[in-house]
Order: structure tokens, then sequence, then C-alpha cells
């Protein structure tokens, strides 16, 4: 029923009903932390407050993002969807050639990655894309 609505309904719209429903319950478990909808929610809304703010990310900009399999990985994917700002995921594991061509397809304008994802000694553009890194792990 919920894929035959107009428009659908989004992710972003059954997070948020969920944290609304139901604050307190845990979400996510990584390692020995648990995240509950409410830290998620607040978190994402952190991010996305920084991402304008500080980027000055607006809706329809095209991010790729490059960050490990941790739980900042779902806050970032949440604020850019509450921006309204398209999301292009790049593999960790890919370096090189395959990087730059994941780069060059996905015409992203800004990349975020964890400070371990930085290329060696490279501080300029990729392909014409500026770079950032934002620590969104942090409470």
């Amino acid at each position: 029923r919920r894929l035959s609505r107009r428009p659908p309904v989004t992710l972003l719209e059954l997070f948020q009903q969920h944290a609304r429903r139901r604050p307190r319950q845990p979400l996510l478990l990584f390692q020995d932390e648990v995240y509950t909808f409410e830290d998620v929610e607040r978190r994402s809304n952190r991010a996305a407050w920084a991402l304008r703010r500080r980027l000055g990310l607006r809706a329809g900009r095209t991010v790729a993002v490059f960050l490990p399999n941790e739980p900042a990985y779902l806050w970032t994917w949440l604020a850019l969807a509450k921006l309204g700002c398209p999301m292009a995921c790049l593999n960790c594991n890919v370096r090189g050639r395959a990087l730059r061509h994941a780069l060059d397809s996905a015409r992203a304008t800004l990349v975020l990655a964890s400070p371990g994802e930085r290329g060696q000694g490279d501080t300029g553009d990729i392909g014409g894309v500026s770079k950032a890194t934002l620590v969104l792990a942090s409470p």
C-alpha cells in the first residue's frame, strides 16, 4: 500500500515516523554502542545543519560519500536526504582509476570522507571535485 502512494513514501519519511513514535527504541548496534532512533535523528539533524551552514550545501547538489562502514554513514545519508542532496556512495576499498571513474560518473561537487580515507599527500581537487572532511561521528 505504501508503494502505491503518490508520491511514494521515502525511507527518510519512514525513519522520521519511527523516530517520532519510538524515539528510545534501539535502531543500530555497532560494536558495544547502541544508537536509538532519537540518537540518529539528532545526529542527522546536526550533520544536515553543518553541511548546510559550513559547506553551503543546497538541494540538488550531488555529494560523494567515502566513509567506512560505521554509524556516521547512516546519519550522513539521512542528513543528505533531509537536504535533498543526492548521495553517490563510494566504496572505501576502491582506489586509483576505479575511484576516479566512480567520482567522474557521480558528477559530485563535494566528497565527504572520514579522516582515515584521505589520499596520501593529496590536498587538491579530484577531477574537479572539492574535498571536505567532516567529523560526523563525534557526540
